[in-house]
């Protein structure tokens, strides 16, 4: 193999990491969230975790982030929780997941 391609396969590599990491992130954040909405909602134990799975199912639906905030906040909204709140609550989860994620690493 000559420099270059190593150099090729190390930005691949890293590149397949990136993502790795990033997905790994988006899923731990979109499950935090969902419990916390969950709770919000009045579920506890499987009804909360079934809710939560049903938001990180909800990020499959169109590319960036406004889907899962979009179904949490049509879902709080007969709670009293106002956008604002629960758009601050996703950046705090994102934050958090970053950090539990790159714990574990």
């Amino acid at each position: 193999m000559t420099t270059f391609d190593n150099r090729e396969a190390a930005f691949e590599n890293q590149f397949a990491h990136d993502a790795e990491l990033q997905f790994n992130v988006a899923a731990r954040r979109n499950k935090l969230f969902g419990l916390w909405a969950a709770q919000k909602l009045g579920r506890s134990g499987e009804a909360a975790e079934a809710y939560a799975g049903s938001v990180v199912i909800a990020d499959l639906v169109e590319p960036g982030d406004e889907d899962v905030i979009g179904k949490v906040i049509g879902d709080l909204a007969a709670a009293g929780i106002t956008e604002t709140e629960v758009r601050g609550e996703f950046a705090n989860f994102a934050a958090e997941a970053r950090r539990q994620v790159m714990e574990r690493m």
